[in-house]
């Protein structure tokens, strides 16, 4: 009388060939690289929440652009908000003091800003976007790849079956239940880095609106205000505090 097979995930993987192998180490790379992502963006995205409503609060109540330039020189600009707001005050006292020199100078100080603004939050968007390809590919591929493996383990365990020629109840149920384990993992990688990538599109949907507006608020200031490179002037800006959770309300 032969042995009973071992059934469960541990005797899946003892009668696995090469190819299935294969596709549980890919569905592991997969995993692994989404939930890295997953992680990095979202400690990321709840410190650059945390700096940027310190900065707006700080912007707003600031008493001159003087002011908001030396508190951004103090802290390296590393939140969208500061960023841009760094990026404007340096090209608007550029083109004032230096004017057009060069094709990418050239306009009114009006449209240099307008320029240099719509670069950075270009920059920006490009950093917020970062690892969703990585997530919505793996969200998309991981169940396919799951489904492969668990087709093409169910086309060995009837070869093997037919080959042995017992197909009886036991026999059939249990090496096709195994080969089920593969779509079972491919949607156990999908599912989170589909859930991570809405969730963080969603976010940076709301960042990048919030962004455009404090973009069209800074250039009214910058091109109705006192220059720049004064530093003795004083630009009265909005007194009253803005944060990201306000605008995520």
């Amino acid at each position: 009388m032969e042995p009973t097979q071992a059934l469960g995930f541990a005797g899946f993987l003892a009668q696995t060939d090469a190819v299935s192998k294969a596709i549980l180490a890919a569905l592991a790379c997969m995993s692994v690289a989404s939930w890295y992502f997953i992680a990095t963006k979202t400690f990321a995205l709840l410190l650059d929440r945390r700096k940027s409503a310190d900065f707006l609060t700080a912007f707003w109540n600031a008493p001159s652009l003087a002011a908001v330039e030396k508190h951004i020189e103090e802290r390296h600009p590393e939140e969208p908000f500061s960023h841009l707001a760094w990026h404007a005050i340096v090209s608007s006292r550029h083109h004032e003091r230096h004017g057009a020199h060069r094709l990418n100078e050239a306009g009114t100080s009006s449209e240099f800003l307008t320029r240099a603004m719509r670069r950075v939050i270009v920059e920006d968007t490009a950093r917020l976007e970062s690892g969703l390809t990585v997530l919505a590919s793996v969200g998309s591929t991981a169940p396919f790849v799951g489904l492969f493996g668990t087709v093409w383990g169910v086309y060995h365990a009837l070869v093997n079956i037919g080959i042995s020629g017992q197909g009886t109840l036991d026999k059939v149920a249990g090496p096709v239940g195994e080969a089920l384990i593969m779509t079972a993992l491919g949607l156990a990688v999908a599912i989170p880095a589909v859930l991570a990538y809405n969730g963080f599109v969603r976010s940076n949907r709301l960042t990048l609106a919030q962004l455009d507006g404090f973009a069209h608020d800074l250039f009214a200031v910058l091109t109705t205000g006192s220059h720049v490179g004064d530093p003795g002037a004083a630009v009265p800006l909005r007194p009253a505090a803005r944060s990201i959770a306000g605008g995520a309300a």
